[in-house]
């Protein structure tokens, strides 16, 4: 489907809008109150189910490899994951599965 240049920088001003008022929605209207404790413990757990919503596409479908199961970034995946259990450190767990995706990606090449 063709898009003129007017359609698409209606579509980007849509969506600027509406992500500015997702965004106000909550930060505008509840940022000067005091949460609850039952909503401040939920929201802690927000990165934690952002990143891996974000990574698990790239590991599962990857678009270098034409959607096809990756064994690298399979065993890349692993190694973060295993790192990140045993030393409960996000860093050292990217730095983990980007080491492992990299040498693993020049040794088979």
């Amino acid at each position: 489907m063709s898009y003129s240049a007017l359609d698409l920088w209606l579509i980007i001003l849509a969506l600027g809008i509406g992500t500015f008022l997702i965004r106000f929605s909550f930060l505008g209207f509840l940022g000067n109150r005091e949460l609850s404790p039952w909503l401040l413990r939920h929201l802690r757990y927000t990165a934690v189910g952002i990143l891996p919503a974000m990574v698990t596409p790239l590991i599962l479908w990857p678009e270098a490899t034409g959607g096809q199961l990756d064994p690298v970034r399979i065993v890349a995946a692993a190694a973060a994951l295993g790192l990140g259990l045993w030393t409960r450190n996000a860093i050292w767990a990217i730095v983990a599965g980007m080491a492992t995706l990299w040498g693993l990606g020049w040794i088979v090449g």
